[in-house]
């Protein structure tokens, strides 16, 4: 990918952690080996986008000032630092949600290839995520009862957007700005629209997209 380089990324993290909590010595080797890792998921993540913000002369480009960009990355490392030391999720989870005002906590498993656009107010709950998932701002995921929703590949919620509860929702399908969706199924290649239950469900003629996001 292009700038800014590992080192600077590692200091930047280090730095942050240090300013906002406590950062241990000890935990600097974990937190580092976890960087790279991040970085590759990263950058397999962003090659599927066709956002001009990802590119930059046909090259990748991963900018940490970037706060979309920036909130999959810490998303990634928190996901993968679980693994030795919850304590240190912890921080990087609050560190995402304190620069970025998104909630992505490191437990819950979003797929290998996700988008967001502008997410702040956003909370992404413990569903059933699949690949080309995306989001905007003051989107909701969350469970009924217990029982959370569950995606099928190349679902892209809109602002304000909630998906609550017992819910299989299509593959290809748009759910359009402020749709509230609780305990419903969505068939795939539909775009949504109102609140449950008195959604209103029109086909996605298209189908697939080829759009902003996504290149396929």
């Amino acid at each position: 990918m292009g700038y800014p380089n590992r080192k600077e990324i590692i200091a930047l993290v280090k730095k942050q952690l240090n300013n906002l909590f406590n950062l241990d010595e000890k935990e600097i080797p974990t937190l580092e080996e976890a960087i790279d890792l991040a970085l590759r998921k990263t950058k397999e993540n962003f090659k599927y986008h066709n956002n001009k913000y990802f590119w930059e002369n046909e090259q990748l480009i991963f900018d940490p000032y970037h706060s979309g960009q920036y909130a999959i990355f810490l998303y990634y490392l928190s996901n993968i630092v679980q693994t030795c030391s919850k304590s240190l999720a912890d921080r990087i989870y609050y560190l995402n949600k304190a620069l970025n005002g998104v909630e992505l906590f490191y437990e819950v498993e979003l797929p290998d290839i996700f988008f967001l656009e502008h997410p702040i107010g956003s909370v992404m709950g413990r569903a059933n995520y699949s690949n080309y998932f995306s989001f905007s701002q003051n989107c909701t995921v969350g469970n009924n009862k217990g029982v959370y929703p569950s995606f099928e590949e190349n679902v892209t919620m809109l602002s304000g957007s909630k998906v609550i509860g017992d819910c299989i929702i299509g593959k290809n399908t748009i759910i359009s700005a402020n749709t509230y969706i609780k305990d419903t199924n969505i068939p795939p290649n539909s775009i949504v629209f109102g609140s449950s239950p008195n959604l209103i469900i029109k086909e996605r003629k298209h189908g697939i997209n080829h759009g902003e996001y996504w290149i396929f």
